[in-house]
């Protein structure tokens, strides 16, 4: 059976990802961190990793690029999950009594608009992951709080759902990344991660998104990352697509010759963000 680390506990989004992904019976290890996520696999007490990297509505998460590069992992695969959130207390509390929430930082972001308008004056506490919200209250029978976060949550820790899909944008969904300690070769994949640096002269990133556009490359992703103990140095991260793997090894070749290094930190089948109902 595969070993999976998670960041946060049963019930998590992180666990969604996981099992729809591998469509399998696997084993869960939850950690508290994604640091402690990277470091189950870096040290081979888990077969893979999963870790969200961005949503559509709070952005990327930069540190998880970083961990990433430092630990050396290789990206195999992604999962697209359709992310609804939820308002849920312990049975019987109403919500007037709601003086505190629970959640994670990302979530209070994808809800913003909610909480806003609903509790404008609410105490909100940030916590590792949205399932560990939901354990907390019932763990501690916390009457004048609440939790978001999604209905497998409700479901596990019995809790009562008082509003359903309060997200801001019900298009919401996170990418989540599979992560390997060795690359994972398949002759389907269509998509890779890039990791690059440029000198510092003008046009020096507009040659390789020139050189990608006349290979046919498809961008789909460009983002910035500081680089540590460096000001003013960063390292651009870009997903590309193809529909040809002839023409993505030619730019490759051709890339290597414009930039000052490249990380190819995985290559893999393309994940599709369909929007369901969960």
């Amino acid at each position: 059976m595969k070993k999976v680390s998670i960041q946060g506990i049963k019930g998590s989004f992180h666990e969604d990802a996981a099992r729809q992904y591998f469509d399998e019976e696997i084993e869960i290890v939850e950690c508290k961190s994604f640091r402690g996520v990277c470091e189950q696999i870096d040290t081979d007490k888990v077969d893979y990793a999963v870790m969200a990297i961005e949503n559509s509505i709070a952005g990327s998460i930069l540190g998880n690029y970083l961990l990433i590069r430092e630990f050396h992992l290789k990206i195999i695969g992604e999962i697209y999950i359709h992310v609804k959130m939820n308002l849920m207390t312990l049975p019987g509390v109403l919500k007037e009594e709601i003086k505190t929430i629970y959640s994670h930082p990302m979530s209070f972001k994808q809800c913003s608009a909610y909480i806003d308008s609903h509790f404008p004056n609410i105490h909100k506490i940030e916590n590792q992951d949205t399932a560990t919200s939901g354990k907390l209250i019932r763990d501690q029978g916390l009457r004048d709080a609440a939790a978001i976060g999604n209905s497998r949550t409700a479901q596990l820790y019995g809790l009562e759902i008082h509003d359903s899909g309060i997200e801001t944008d019900k298009r919401n969904y996170t990418r989540f990344l599979i992560l390997s300690k060795r690359s994972v070769p398949n002759e389907l994949s269509n998509k890779a991660s890039l990791s690059f640096k440029v000198g510092h002269f003008y046009g020096a990133l507009a040659q390789v998104l020139n050189t990608f556009a006349f290979y046919k490359i498809n961008l789909t992703k460009i983002q910035s990352v500081p680089v540590i103990a460096r000001p003013d140095e960063y390292s651009i991260h870009v997903d590309v697509e193809w529909n040809s793997i002839e023409n993505y090894e030619k730019a490759i070749h051709q890339v290597l010759k414009e930039v000052s290094s490249l990380a190819i930190l995985g290559e893999y089948v393309r994940g599709e963000a369909a929007i369901h109902n969960q």
